[in-house]
């Protein structure tokens, strides 16, 4: 079973929606048999990261409402949060562009380590209000993960990986994604949002009973309808039905 995500790295929902996935995965017996693929879609590509304000004050510029308004809103994200045992601070996150990120993410997959860095890189926003537009906050998030620090720098520093940030983001736009975070199972069935681990847990159930049940041949009549001998198993002569 394989399971694509879209998803992108300063998306509250999008770590929420991964820890519960995560948690229905635990209950899901089938589980080593499960192929997770996060691919890149940014919120917002033209974001210029600003780190002289807060998330807070970001939203509140955007809507045309107070501070105080804005960190009611943010309330609620961080109960969710909370819920999953994430916990936010939007006290000092700040807008960020994620490409780079997106990138750096391209090749954690190339060396085998896409979740590890997928994981990193929202907990060092979301949670430690990491810099992950930053060179060297993102050498030292790969570095933390097993990547070698010349050979993120060299990627970092060049624009390699960007067509496969771009091929994700259209592949998307094809599927009809219009926000994120976007689960496909199977490329049959698919989830948006943060849903209840519940949802999550029915649908892994589902896409697996119709992709290792249906294919099985359900018998029909009598075994006796075929004339079986210790050679092997021949259809009944058509006189004989």
């Amino acid at each position: 079973m394989k399971i694509e995500v879209w998803s992108d790295f300063v998306c509250p929902f999008c770590y929420i929606g991964k820890r519960r996935l995560e948690m229905a995965l635990d209950q899901f017996p089938y589980r080593n048999q499960v192929e997770i693929v996060f691919k890149s879609f940014e919120l917002d590509p033209n974001v210029e990261t600003n780190d002289s304000i807060t998330i807070d004050q970001a939203i509140a510029q955007k809507y045309g409402i107070s501070v105080e308004e804005a960190k009611k809103a943010n309330q609620n994200i961080i109960d969710q949060a909370a819920s999953v045992g994430l916990n936010y601070d939007f006290s000092s996150m700040s807008p960020t562009n994620t490409f780079k990120a997106h990138r750096l993410a391209k090749f954690a997959e190339k060396k085998g380590k896409l979740m590890e860095m997928t994981e990193r890189l929202l907990r060092s926003h979301f949670i430690e209000s990491g810099r992950i537009d930053d060179t060297d906050t993102l050498i030292q998030l790969a570095e933390e993960v097993g990547l070698n620090k010349d050979e993120v720098k060299e990627v970092l520093e060049s624009d390699q990986f960007s067509n496969e940030v771009r091929t994700d983001e259209m592949e998307a736009q094809m599927l009809g994604v219009r926000g994120v975070p976007f689960f496909v199972i199977n490329r049959k069935y698919a989830i948006s949002g943060a849903q209840p681990t519940e949802v999550f847990t029915n649908g892994l159930q589902k896409a697996w009973e119709e992709e290792h049940l249906s294919t099985k041949l359900q018998p029909l009549g009598s075994e006796e309808a075929a004339n079986c001998t210790a050679d092997g198993c021949e259809l009944p002569d058509k006189n004989e039905i």
